[in-house]
């Protein structure tokens, strides 16, 4: 596994200068997305994203969510994206509503509501969510299911079970089971799974918005360890499945290491086609590449989808 570097350029230094990057970030995404895109993107994050709220729909409806938060002053609409809610005013914090507290919703960003609705898991079937704190993505399959079935929320690290458990109490996920194991020794569970989602540990650098010191402090070692434990891991994913199973893997950087080379490594290993998504851009297609569907995964940008950087694919078992 190696990690893409291009040379150095005016432009790059400048913008790096310019909004504090480390240049090796701003060069690549000036070579991966061209020089009006880059800055496009660096601006999104300078600028700010806005605020999501996805609704949940086993407490509540949309139309009566929207007049309640309305009611307190709220300003909301709805978005191309199924159930997610833009926030345009907000008189006080979203998370400290009556509403929110009973679970009518859960704040979260447009792009991370795109994995379960990929996924598009149905009542009564076996659902894995391979790395589920704090919950936003394992409520969301559970309430697309209607708390029929179940879904098996995997989560290794103790200190972030009980946010997990939290949520999925406030959001009235009755089918959800919590296993606290590493996500790649889910083997050892035997489990055959009808869908699997794996939002897998990543480099964040699509939330430099939430978090700027991401501008500086993830590198190419960064890279390297998270792109490594995403191949561990989208195996153990794809191998849970049941034969014509689909897995959903997502993350929200845009490094193409911990996207799309993953995929490709997957599809060398496994036996796997890539499904086109509803939404995001077309992915990339680099030269070291080897499967052209890797383009079918979706895409997205701050500056042109309104939301974190993140990238999606759809698989199913073969």
């Amino acid at each position: 596994m190696r990690v893409l570097d291009f040379p150095s350029s005016k432009k790059a230094r400048k913008l790096a200068r310019k909004y504090g990057y480390d240049e090796f970030i701003v060069r690549r995404w000036i070579r991966l997305f061209g020089e009006e895109e880059a800055e496009g993107i660096i601006k999104a994050f300078e600028e700010g994203i806005p605020k999501y709220i996805r609704v949940n729909t086993l407490k509540t409806e949309e139309a009566s969510l929207i007049k309640r938060l309305e009611e307190r002053g709220f300003g909301v609409r709805e978005t191309e994206v199924p159930y997610c809610l833009e926030v345009l005013e907000e008189p006080y914090s979203v998370g400290a509503t009556p509403e929110y507290l009973m679970g009518y919703y859960y704040v979260m960003d447009k792009s991370s509501c795109i994995p379960p609705l990929a996924l598009d898991p149905k009542p009564g079937e076996v659902v894995v969510d391979l790395a589920a704190s704090p919950g936003g993505k394992t409520t969301f399959l559970s309430m697309l299911m209607e708390n029929r079935g179940v879904v098996i929320a995997i989560e290794p690290q103790k200190e972030r079970l009980q946010p997990l458990i939290d949520n999925i109490n406030r959001m009235g996920a009755m089918n959800v089971a919590v296993l606290n194991i590493d996500g790649r020794r889910i083997r050892e569970v035997g489990i055959k799974a009808d869908r699997v989602l794996l939002d897998a540990p990543c480099t964040g650098e699509g939330i430099i918005h939430k978090d700027p010191s991401r501008k500086t402090d993830r590198g190419r070692d960064d890279i390297l360890f998270c792109s490594s434990l995403q191949r561990d891991l989208i195996l153990a994913a794809f191998d849970c499945l049941k034969e014509g199973g689909v897995l959903v893997y997502s993350t929200c950087s845009l490094t193409p290491e911990e996207n799309e080379f993953v995929v490709d490594f997957l599809l060398e290993e496994r036996n796997g086609s890539v499904e086109e998504i509803e939404w995001g851009d077309e992915a990339l297609f680099l030269p070291d590449l080897k499967h052209a569907e890797v383009r079918k995964a979706g895409r997205f940008y701050p500056h042109k989808h309104r939301c974190s950087g993140f990238f999606v694919v759809k698989i199913r078992k073969k």
